[in-house]
């Protein structure tokens, strides 16, 4: 586990995690048993937002830079405080994701977005932009024809490939914008990803540590420019992420898969909070951005 700044980081060996402390159910690693447990009562979950004028406050802050030429996607998220009738614990078992963790008693997270995969000397990387509500009228085509969020996207598709081709060669955009759809107590959402992969050196296994900091942090929940869009996040946000839009993976000795942190909840002092956020560009719009905030506090379940 690498926190967003990467001033935490947690190396572990797998066969000395206790399920006491860490809990993890990654695809095709595991070290619990429990698995597609049904939720069995309605779900209760409130959510209390950043009020909107705090938010715009650090949007034109974000759009403030864009307009300057300082960056031209730039991540913005705020934590949420929820109430909600299941645990840590809870939200741990019956959530409904490729990546789960469960951190002590600090925070559990429910991760549908690929970080990188690395297998048989090939990395892949499949980052995740874009989100629509599947119950608006033909919403697969609403958001891959709307020009902010192809904008987003692309952004990221070119500022990965561009990490990539530091340390690997045969860059290639495998699949572009395809889409994948998440259950959530609310119904079904839709989000857009692409799959990029490339060829690493011979000896990549002495280069590992190089090539995961190379990528960090991952370039959806931070943007591009990279370097000084980190500095605009940390101006414009006012709180810190913590493990949050950090990574999570496992190396098994030859692979490595691993996920971006994000649908995340933080035990705060009794408190539970939800950190979310979206991507802004110069086409965005202030509420429809807070909206997707707000929209992205939620709990897949089946």
């Amino acid at each position: 586990m690498i926190d967003f700044l990467a001033g935490q980081p947690r190396i572990l060996p797998l066969e000395e995690l206790s399920p006491q402390e860490i809990r993890f159910d990654f695809p095709g690693a595991s070290n619990t048993s429990i698995k597609n447990e049904p939720l069995g009562f309605p779900l209760m979950l409130k959510k209390y937002p950043v009020n909107f004028n705090d938010y715009q406050r650090a949007f034109e802050i974000v759009m403030r830079h864009i307009r300057g030429g300082n960056s031209f996607l730039v991540n913005l998220t705020q934590p949420t405080p929820i109430e909600c009738n299941l645990s840590l614990e809870d939200i741990f078992i019956y959530s409904r994701a490729p990546y789960r963790l469960l951190y002590k008693d600090h925070f559990t997270v429910f991760s549908p977005e690929t970080f990188v995969r690395i297998k048989e000397g090939k990395i892949f990387t499949y980052p995740m932009k874009g989100t629509i509500s599947s119950s608006i009228a033909n919403a697969s085509g609403v958001i891959l024809s709307d020009p902010k969020e192809t904008s987003e996207h692309v952004t990221i598709v070119d500022l990965i490939r561009n990490d990539l081709s530091l340390f690997a060669k045969q860059v290639t955009v495998s699949r572009f914008r395809y889409l994948d759809k998440i259950q959530t107590q609310r119904g079904a959402l839709l989000q857009v990803s692409s799959e990029i992969s490339a060829q690493l050196p011979k000896n990549y296994h002495c280069q590992l540590g190089d090539i995961i900091s190379s990528l960090l942090p991952a370039g959806s929940i931070s943007g591009a420019p990279k370097p000084r869009t980190l500095e605009i996040i940390q101006e414009a946000e006012g709180y810190e992420r913590g493990f949050y839009t950090g990574v999570m993976g496992i190396f098994d000795g030859k692979d490595i898969d691993s996920a971006v942190m994000i649908r995340y909840v933080e035990q705060q002092g009794g408190q539970l909070v939800y950190k979310s956020g979206g991507g802004i560009t110069a086409g965005s719009e202030v509420e429809k951005e807070y909206q997707e905030m707000i929209d992205k506090v939620y709990v897949p379940l089946t």
